[in-house]
Parts: C-alpha cells; sequence; structure tokens
C-alpha cells in the first residue's frame, strides 16, 4: 500500500462575491488543471450577519455542478425552473446547472454561518444536460464512527458504507471530525485526484503542520493519513474524483470546453435564450 504525499497546499483567502458577501476563496481558475474534476472551492465562516446578508441574488450558471454544504446556518435558494427550498445544518445541496440556469442563494441571519460550495466540472458529453437538484439531507448521510473520528458520508463509500450517489459526476465528498492528538488514514482510488480542505483547526500532514482554511492536494498512492494538530479536534473535507483532462473555457459563472462554446453562452445571455429548460 502506498501512502499519497502531500504535492501542494494552498492556504485560502480573503474574498467579496455574489452581491458583497466576505468569504475565503481557496480553488480558482488557476487551480483548475491541479485539482481537475474540481474548480473551484469557496469557504463561508462568519459569526457576523453583515458579513453575508447580501447573499447571491439570481445568476447563471452553465458546464457544472455546484456542491454547497452546511455545517452550520441556513441559505434559501430558488430558481428558474420554480425550484424554491432551503439548505440546513448538516445538509447539502447538489445542483447540476447543465445547459443553463439562473438562481440565486440567499443566506439566513444565523449564530454561525459554516460551510463551503464547491464547483465540479462536467465533462463535454453531459454539459448541455438538463439541470436538476439532488438535495441530500441529514437523513440521507450516513455517519461512522470510530475510536478516532466522526465520518459523515455525503457521496461515496468509507468503510462499506455508501453515501448517496449523484446522477452524473461520481466523486466522493466526506465530512470528517478528528479528535485531538488522533491520526486517520482514509483508503483512496489511485486513479482519482484526491485533496482535502481543513474546515476547523489544524492538522499534521507528513511532518508538516497545516493551518485551518487550507487545501491540500495529494500525489499518487492508495490512501492518505491525516493528523489532528496542535492538542485540538481537527474537522476537514475530503475529496476525490476522477480527472476529466479536457480543455477548460471559464468566464465567470460558466465553464464549457471552448472559447466559441463561452461566447455562445454570453451570447445567448444578452439574447434571453440562456434558458433551455425551465
Amino acid at each position: 500500500m502506498i501512502k499519497r504525499k502531500v504535492v501542494r497546499t494552498l492556504q485560502g483567502r480573503h474574498a467579496v462575491d455574489g452581491a458583497g458577501v466576505k468569504l475565503v476563496r481557496v480553488l480558482s481558475n488557476t487551480e483548475a488543471k491541479d485539482f481537475d474534476p474540481f474548480l473551484m472551492l469557496d469557504s463561508f465562516d462568519s459569526l457576523d450577519f453583515d458579513d453575508y446578508v447580501a447573499g447571491f441574488p439570481m445568476h447563471p450558471h452553465r458546464g457544472i455542478e455546484t456542491i454547497t454544504y452546511l455545517i452550520k446556518g441556513k441559505i434559501e435558494h430558488e430558481d428558474s425552473m420554480g425550484n424554491k427550498d432551503a439548505i440546513l445544518e448538516g445538509e447539502s445541496q447538489w445542483m447540476t446547472a447543465g445547459s443553463g440556469i439562473l438562481h440565486q442563494e440567499m443566506p439566513v441571519k444565523s449564530d454561525r454561518m459554516l460551510g463551503f460550495q464547491l464547483w465540479l466540472n462536467l465533462p463535454s458529453e453531459q454539459k448541455m444536460t438538463d439541470p436538476a437538484y439532488l438535495s441530500i439531507t441529514n437523513n440521507m448521510i450516513p455517519v461512522v464512527q470510530t475510536d478516532e473520528a466522526e465520518i459523515r458520508i455525503l457521496t461515496g463509500s468509507f468503510g462499506g458504507t455508501q453515501g448517496t450517489k449523484p446522477s452524473y459526476i461520481q466523486v466522493s465528498v466526506f465530512d470528517i471530525s478528528l479528535k485531538a492528538d488522533k491520526s486517520i488514514q482514509i483508503p483512496t482510488n489511485p486513479n482519482e485526484t484526491v485533496f482535502i480542505f481543513l474546515i476547523e483547526g489544524q492538522a499534521l500532514i507528513d511532518g508538516q503542520s497545516i493551518r485551518e482554511k487550507s487545501a491540500v492536494l495529494f500525489g499518487c498512492g492508495d490512501y492518505i493519513q491525516v493528523s489532528a494538530d496542535k492538542g485540538g479536534p481537527l474537522r476537514f473535507i475530503f475529496y476525490s474524483g476522477q480527472a476529466l483532462h479536457e480543455p477548460i473555457a471559464w468566464g465567470g459563472p460558466i465553464v464549457m470546453n471552448t472559447r466559441e462554446e463561452l461566447q455562445l453562452a454570453f451570447e445567448e445571455l444578452r439574447k434571453g435564450t440562456f434558458i433551455k429548460h425551465s
């Protein structure tokens, strides 16, 4: 069994997006090649309503899936297909933008807003698929308890326990709470891109202390090993997925394969023909 080594560490940086939401941007278009098929990763962690009250008013997406996961807080959302719902604590919304969707995400005042949104690239043959939602509620998330950790399985499989299976891209996403001074080994598919995001606490990996709100990309191998550092517990998100190895043409909320496809999407937005399904 080969242990994966750390090949890249990224510290999240403060950013403002939407109508003025303060967040931590961890992955962006400059990291897309290394983290393929994962595109953008934003983390939010605030005790101040003013940081996120403006939210993300109606905006377009095409060619990707967005995965929003809340540990604390509440986000109300609605879209051009007439859907209207809310993401609650411990739940995830998996949105397939496909051929195009307009949606908005408006955080609700909470004691703490903690979670992330991840963009997942769709392969070329599925970029124009029908838009869809998958709501992963608390009762759909199995929990594995060990002496060292609690593992919440949003998607994928851990220790023989299977999480929800998405319709298109089969990736693994685990929310792992590791006890102070404990370590965990996570088996990985040798053919997939694997990284973790430290959402709370510090990690010790390969003798290296890594700060909270950092992404850690691993090289090839059969498993990763992560330890809690600095005498405190660690909460991190594990991601694993098959790289697409396809060209990326990325413009704001739209990710296609060619410049021509990207230009067409924005032309359709201007003409009012962007939405194919409602």
